[in-house]
Order: structure tokens, then C-alpha cells, then sequence
């Protein structure tokens, strides 16, 4: 990256760096470049239209270009700054856990949705991650508390860190250990995974920032990504309360499939599939008679 040494203002590397990561093939350059200097300037992206002709002083001029260069390299956005938004809250993440996305709010949304009005409830999420499933459900649902079970003891760590800075550490319980094994008999009002789906073939296909730089074990499914939902399905009825739901995130045309999966459970009845704003099938809930 060759900045020559002239002022630089606000605007101008604005510019500059949208056709840079343009001409390196990087996505949504424009937004990228803009939340990397929000992040350097340690203000809200609005800040930066408002304040155009602003000149960037030499340290920030510097620490921009540091990630700049990270992101030619394909490293995501959120790897770089340390932080994704999600729910309308701030998590912080590493590349030790999946980056969270906007699909994923709809799994989220759909919990919430069918707790709204119940009082003194617990769930589990299994294979939290930056916990950005069960503390954003912790925060918009203030009288519930929950157990979240990782693999990763690194993920807990990130996921630990968030639950203190969202005010939430005192209602959830962290687990390390696969899928249920780390959890006693207790039963829970509702099981919530956003499990890995890619099959394992496919990941080489992915993205670089995905395929190079997110935890591999937060994306390899199995041959047929479904390896998880037959674990969490097959094990899950017996830790759910009567009337109680698994909510599952799945991948591109596999929502029939898992909502299949169901059919060899006697206790588990209704199935419901929710698409995303793409109009794709997004969410599987599963229900306990």
C-alpha cells in the first residue's frame, strides 16, 4: 500500500481506499474502508461524513495503513478491529470464533418472539462461539437465564469477556465440552444451536476470508453438514421440557432435511421453517408434545 506523504484527509482516504480494496477484490470496499477508519479514529461512522475535509494526523495515518494491509490480505473486518455488531450490541471476537452474521438474527428474533411473554425461563446454546446467540437473547430477554457448552476453551474466554461487558455473566453458566456432554439431567425450556453446516467438501470453496482465517471446526458439518443437527437432535428431546423447542440455524437447502430428522423422535411434534429477509430457509424449530 503506497500512501505518499501528503495530507490526507478524512474524505480523501475515504476515496483512495475504496478503489484500492476494489482493484485487490475485496467486498463491500467502500463499507470496509469506512469502518476501518471509524475504528481508528475511535468514532461512530457518521462522524466520518460530517467531518470530510478532516486531516488525519500521522499516527492515524499509520495505524490505517497497518490495516489496510491486513485487509488485502483477506482478513476480515472483524478480525482486524476485534469487534462485531450483532443484534444491535457490540461483541468482541478473535479468530479463534466464528464471525457473527445477519442470518443469524432471525434465529435469534424467532427465540425471543416465543418467549416474550413467559417469565423465569432457561435455555442452552450449543456451540456458542462469541456467545452472541445466548447473550443477545439474555439481554432482550431480562428475566431468563441460560448454559452455554463450547469445544473451544478459547471461544468461552471471548464469550465470557462479552457476557461481562453486556451486564448479563451473573444469568448464563459456560460449559466446555461437546455438544451435551459437559451438562447434567436438568432440562431446559429450549435447545439453540447455530451448529457448523458447510459439508466438508465445500469449505475449500468458500470465501478466503471464511475458508483462511475462521475456526475450521466452526464450519465443517461433515460430509453431508449434517452430522451436527443428527447429534443435537437425537440427544436433545430427552433435555428438553415438555412443550419446550430445539431452534436451529441451517444452511442452504438443508432446513427439509433436518426438520426430517425430527420424524424418528416420538416425543418431538410440530416442526416449523423460517426463511430469512432473502426469502431463503433459514431457522428449524423443533418441537417437544
Amino acid at each position: 500500500m503506497a500512501i505518499k506523504n501528503e495530507v490526507w484527509t478524512i474524505g480523501s482516504i475515504i476515496k483512495w481506499t475504496e478503489q484500492y480494496f476494489r482493484d485487490k477484490g475485496v467486498d463491500s470496499p467502500r463499507l470496509d474502508a469506512e469502518v476501518l477508519l471509524s475504528h481508528v479514529l475511535k468514532k461512530e461512522r457518521i462522524y466520518l461524513y460530517i467531518h470530510f475535509d478532516e486531516p488525519l494526523e500521522a499516527a492515524e495515518l499509520a495505524s490505517f495503513r497497518e490495516m489496510v494491509k491486513k485487509r488485502v490480505q483477506r482478513i476480515p473486518v472483524a478480525y482486524i478491529v476485534g469487534a462485531r455488531e450483532f443484534m444491535g450490541l457490540t461483541f468482541a471476537v478473535s479468530p479463534m470464533v466464528l464471525i457473527p452474521r445477519p442470518d443469524t438474527e432471525i434465529l435469534v428474533e424467532a427465540v425471543i418472539e416465543r418467549f416474550k411473554d413467559k417469565a423465569q425461563i432457561k435455555f442452552v446454546d450449543i456451540g456458542t462461539g462469541s456467545g452472541a446467540i445466548v447473550l443477545s437473547l439474555l439481554h432482550y430477554l431480562p428475566m431468563a437465564c441460560a448454559a452455554a457448552v463450547d469445544i473451544s476453551q478459547d471461544a468461552l474466554t471471548v464469550a465470557a469477556e462479552n457476557a461481562e461487558t453486556l451486564l448479563v455473566k451473573d444469568r448464563v453458566e459456560f460449559y466446555l465440552g461437546d455438544v451435551y456432554a459437559p451438562l447434567t439431567a436438568e432440562k431446559f425450556d429450549a435447545i439453540i444451536s447455530n451448529p457448523p453446516y458447510i459439508p466438508d467438501d465445500d469449505i475449500a470453496e468458500l470465501e478466503p476470508e471464511v475458508r483462511d482465517f475462521e475456526p475450521y471446526g466452526a464450519l465443517a458439518g461433515g460430509m453431508d453438514g449434517l452430522d451436527f443437527y443428527r447429534r443435537l437432535i437425537v440427544g436433545g428431546s430427552e433435555r428438553l421440557k415438555d412443550g419446550g423447542f430445539m431452534a436451529f440455524e441451517v444452511g442452504i437447502n438443508q432446513a427439509g432435511t433436518v426438520a426430517a430428522l425430527a420424524k424418528s423422535i416420538p416425543e418431538l411434534g410440530k416442526t416449523e421453517i423460517l426463511k430469512d429477509y432473502a426469502g431463503i430457509e433459514r431457522v428449524v424449530i423443533l418441537y417437544k408434545k
